[in-house]
């Protein structure tokens, strides 16, 4: 559950009892952000809204595919149609015929 804060960004309420991001807090967040990038500061700006967007998106795919997962018959297979299939070539087995010299005849003995 997300309350405005500010017209900028959403704040979530566990963040409300401490006051939330504030015009001082954020001028703190700059100053300290200019003494540790320097002249490198647009740069790392750019690369890091960069990497905010690829990881928005990246997270956008992943939730349309989890929510079209269901939506989407699955695909026929391949096997499918009877007619496709081949009999099998293997020789087919035969038991060997009953000899009368057999170990397993009774001879009365």
């Amino acid at each position: 559950m997300y309350l405005l804060a500010s017209s900028f960004f959403p704040v979530p309420v566990a963040f409300l009892p401490f006051g939330g991001i504030g015009p001082w807090e954020m001028a703190i967040v700059g100053i300290v952000a200019v003494l540790l990038f320097g002249k490198r500061l647009p740069e790392v700006g750019r690369n890091l809204g960069r990497s905010m967007m690829e990881f928005k998106k990246g997270l956008n795919e992943l939730q349309n595919e989890v929510n079209n997962a269901g939506r989407t018959s699955p695909k026929p297979s391949t096997y499918d149609d009877p007619d496709r299939y081949e009999e099998p070539t293997a020789p087919k087995f035969e038991p060997p015929a009953a000899s009368s010299d057999s170990p397993t005849s009774s001879n009365p003995a």
